[in-house]
């Protein structure tokens, strides 16, 4: 596992809930039968400062670039979408994100195939911060497979029932079977562990919006996540059964959201049944099968406090709890501030990390947990230029 270059890259994502959209360039008019094209991405750089690792060279570097392709008309639209990263040398790890199209049936009632987010959870995203947080590295948040999705909303009740057949797949790394933007069970390169395949993904959603008042909204909802796990050394099929449940409050500039749930994983393995092998990033490691997550967020955004520029603070809360004796639980806080103005962001993020394998934590932080048992601080600043 690229242990020392993971920090760095692993965990910027996206564009996540704290920070803004851009335009881009656009073709056409999404009002018309023709629709309308829209080009748009980045470029970032990176800087860290950090108390664990050996490589704390207090750089500002290319960290990652972004390109997007969206597609809108009346009736049907589209999305793709593709990461470079800079690990050693340029795009050493790229990988598709997202490549889906949809069809409206009406403007409450649409279809989407593809390689596309899965509906778990309060969203794509949980939490504000861009890193991501230890969910996210369980692949439970900002999942992307390959399948089918069905909106449909009755008044402020949202429904999404989904089928996906497989993950998104490797794209260009180093690793045998990691190099890929969500967290899988993956092929192993340890010959002493099992190699495990996710498949026949139902994923069903369910949201409600609630007004409480002019200036205030909330919303509450539960998800659920069946899966069949195919153990490929074993010979034999376990699953998946993981279910979560969501809130969200907004008052004006202020947003509030939790989520939870449990994660239960049966993966068919006589010689290490609590943890399954995952990979992502280029990098793989040990989930722990059976524990409960959590992640609860806070931000406010101030609008326009200075000559356009907005800024908004945040902290962030994520946890995964083994139900296994002896596994130590894993954890990932955030406190950061994204300052945004026209076509230039930079989030700035104070990160205490726990049993993490991708802050100062190795192949077995997730599962079983690291031999310290100690936390490790990571000071990470993103510059983003859009277009």
């Amino acid at each position: 596992m690229k242990r020392q270059y993971l920090s760095s890259c692993v965990g910027l994502i996206s564009i996540s809930m704290a920070l803004p959209c851009f335009a881009g360039f656009t073709f056409g008019d999404a009002k018309t039968d023709t629709g309308a094209l829209t080009i748009s991405g980045y470029v970032r750089a990176n800087y860290q400062d950090k108390n664990y690792g050996s490589d704390n060279d207090h750089k500002l570097q290319f960290n990652a670039a972004k390109l997007a392709l969206d597609y809108d008309s009346p009736q049907w639209f589209g999305h793709a979408e593709y990461r470079c990263y800079q690990y050693s040398t340029l795009c050493d790890f790229s990988t598709l994100v997202d490549a889906y199209a949809g069809y409206r049936f009406t403007d409450k009632q649409t279809l989407t195939l593809g390689l596309q987010p899965v509906p778990f959870g309060i969203g794509r995203f949980w939490e504000s911060s861009l890193y991501g947080g230890i969910n996210n590295t369980m692949g439970l948040e900002d999942a992307h497979n390959l399948g089918a999705n069905y909106h449909h909303e009755i008044g402020s009740t949202k429904i999404d029932l989904g089928y996906f057949a497989t993950d998104g797949g490797h794209y260009t790394g180093d690793s045998r079977d990691s190099a890929r933007y969500t967290a899988n069970f993956v092929k192993t390169s340890d010959p002493t562990q099992s190699t495990l395949n996710e498949k026949n993904m139902w994923i069903a959603r369910v949201s409600q919006d609630i007004k409480l008042s002019p200036d205030m909204s909330m919303n509450v909802g539960g998800s659920y996540w069946y899966s069949d796990i195919e153990n490929k050394t074993s010979g034999l099929d376990g699953n998946r059964k993981t279910w979560a449940l969501f809130t969200g409050l907004n008052y004006k500039n202020l947003a509030l959201s939790f989520t939870g749930g449990q994660n239960d994983v049966t993966n068919k393995d006589a010689l290490h049944p609590d943890y399954s092998v995952m990979g992502s990033y280029d990098g793989e490691y040990y989930v722990a099968n059976k524990g409960q997550f959590y992640t609860a967020d806070a931000r406010y955004v101030f609008k326009d406090v200075y000559k356009g520029i907005n800024i908004t603070p945040y902290a962030t809360y994520t946890s995964y709890i083994k139900d296994t004796d002896g596994y130590k639980n894993s954890t990932r806080h955030f406190l950061g501030a994204s300052f945004d103005y026209k076509k230039v962001s930079l989030v700035a993020e104070y990160i205490i990390s726990k049993n993490d394998p991708f802050i100062g934590g190795d192949t077995t932080s997730l599962a079983q947990g690291d031999n310290a048992n100690k936390s490790n601080r990571l000071l990470n600043l993103t510059l983003f230029y859009y277009f």
